[in-house]
């Protein structure tokens, strides 16, 4: 019995080992030829999301700017704006770019902001700075709330450029930009100025950030890698430097915003950036593309296989679900389908008001002592087939006794919606008639009871439905009745 089986494994493992082989050898030489491109290639990855990042911060500038710009152009157009004007104008400087506060101010710093009021800025840090200073934004941390960690995007006015319009656009609107969903893991990203201040930041915890300048915190650790990025944000450059400050180790990528020296940080772990240079396989790509093909198909197959399997398993359950639901008699729900469903609604909504009809036709048993069990088999199909064509498809319905059967209306909001569909049972009963031949009309005593009012659980309701209908029957049959008559003293004036 071994000497037989022999030939037979190795017909399993040979065909497998071979490919396996192959692979290995494949994948070892990839590893050895690739490492140095694989460097390369995560580096150019991590630029790219820097700059993208830069990017957009320089757009957003740029929107504020010329949002800024353009009022700026009519204040110089026209010459014969009335001060309303002026601050009308202002106030859409502030209102478009989203701004704390906006300002007109002549060269000794006197002007008006966007509410119109008179305004001082002349004895400002910052407004000695702008005057000779021609970049268009400035940072700034004033004591009031809309100088508080500010860029100030400055705009200069009149044909001798003495005037200036002012936007105090905050700070923290760059965080919704510098988002940290699709950081690499572990990473942060910081918005620098060219003293290392960090204007704006987010991703994940470093002690690189928290101190609040960037190049503070490198230059503790190595002078040089800080006077590299100070360098290359002097130099409008992109760099990169490994920087370690006790257990954080960190490769930092700098871009430039090409904006008063300013520049978007990206500090990755040094152990993400490892695991990414292990996993680049792009020197292998067709090779990489046939594994995946391979890869792909034997997952495609197995998925149609499982998902086949599945498909036809839930169907038979749907199946067997819906046949052990439902009242073979009228195609409704049968009692226990339809208890287990209202009191699954009711755990789910505890608080939305809802309706539970419970419905009784009248002299059934005489139906069928004189009309023949045929034809009362047909009073309750054809009762169950056309009471659920006049409600909603998520309404339960169900047959829950011989001739009783049980409505539960969803969400059923106010009163006048309550009274509405407490009429529309009864002008159904009013309507409905049986045979072909002979038209038989066939009349019903209805409970009903609202949720959570008359019950917070399915018993409790259910009882205050049946004491609502022995209230229709005890008044004569052929009618409805609420288990609470405020509910319906306009609908039990009349019967069905």
């Amino acid at each position: 019995m071994e000497k037989k089986n022999k030939p037979s494994v190795l017909q399993w493992i040979i065909p497998f080992a071979i490919p396996m082989i192959i692979v290995l050898i494949i994948l070892f030489n990839f590893s050895v030829r690739t490492n140095t491109n694989a460097k390369e290639s995560v580096s150019d990855d991590m630029f790219r999301s820097a700059r993208r990042y830069a990017k957009e911060v320089v757009n957003e500038l740029e929107t504020v700017g010329r949002a800024v710009n353009s009022v700026c152009t009519m204040l110089e157009q026209d010459q014969t704006l009335d001060d309303e004007q002026i601050v009308a104008l202002v106030r859409i400087v502030a209102d478009c770019a989203e701004a704390s506060r906006a300002e007109l101010c002549n060269g000794e710093g006197n002007g008006v902001d966007q509410l119109g009021n008179k305004v001082s800025v002349g004895e400002e840090p910052y407004f000695q700075e702008i005057q000779i200073s021609d970049s268009p934004f400035l940072y700034i941390e004033g004591e009031d709330d809309a100088a508080k960690r500010s860029i100030l995007v400055v705009e200069r006015v009149g044909k001798d450029e003495r005037n200036f319009m002012l936007l105090y656009y905050p700070v923290e609107k760059f965080d919704s930009l510098l988002c940290e969903e699709d950081l690499e893991s572990g990473a942060f990203l910081a918005l620098i100025d060219s003293a290392g201040r960090i204007l704006s930041a987010s991703g994940s915890e470093s002690k690189m950030i928290e101190g609040g300048n960037l190049l503070e915190a490198v230059q503790g650790a190595d002078p040089e890698e800080a006077q590299r990025i100070r360098d290359a944000m002097a130099g409008n450059m992109q760099g990169a430097g490994s920087v370690k400050t006790g257990q954080e180790s960190r490769t930092l990528y700098y871009a430039p915003l090409g904006k008063n020296q300013w520049g978007i940080i990206l500090g990755v772990p040094q152990s993400h950036i490892d695991q990414l240079v292990g996993v680049q396989w792009k020197n292998t790509k067709g090779m990489l593309i046939s594994l995946i093909v391979v890869f792909l198909v034997f997952c495609c197959f197995i998925m149609v296989v499982d998902t086949i399997g599945r498909i036809r398993d839930n169907k038979q359950k749907k199946e067997l679900e819906n046949k052990a639901d439902t009242d073979l008699l009228t195609g409704l729900n049968n009692k226990l389908a339809t208890e287990r469903k209202i009191k699954n609604y009711m755990a789910q909504n505890p608080k939305t008001q809802c309706m539970m009809f419970l419905l009784d036709v009248d002299n059934f048993k005489t139906v069928n002592d004189t009309m023949g069990h045929a034809f009362g088999d047909e009073v309750l199909s054809t009762l169950g087939e056309e009471i659920s064509s006049i409600f909603r498809a998520s309404d339960i319905i169900g047959r829950v006794g011989g001739d009783e059967f049980m409505i539960f209306l969803k969400a059923v909001a106010t009163p006048e919606v309550i009274r509405k569909e407490a009429r529309k049972v009864e002008d159904f009963f009013r309507d409905f008639h049986v045979g072909e031949q002979v038209k038989y009309a066939v009349h019903a005593s209805i409970g009903v009871a609202v949720f959570p009012h008359e019950g917070v659980d399915f018993e409790t309701l259910y009882k205050a439905a049946d004491q609502g209908l022995y209230k229709a029957k005890r008044r004569g049959k052929n009618q409805l009745a609420f288990y609470d008559d405020k509910w319906g003293e306009v609908v039990e004036d009349d019967s069905i």
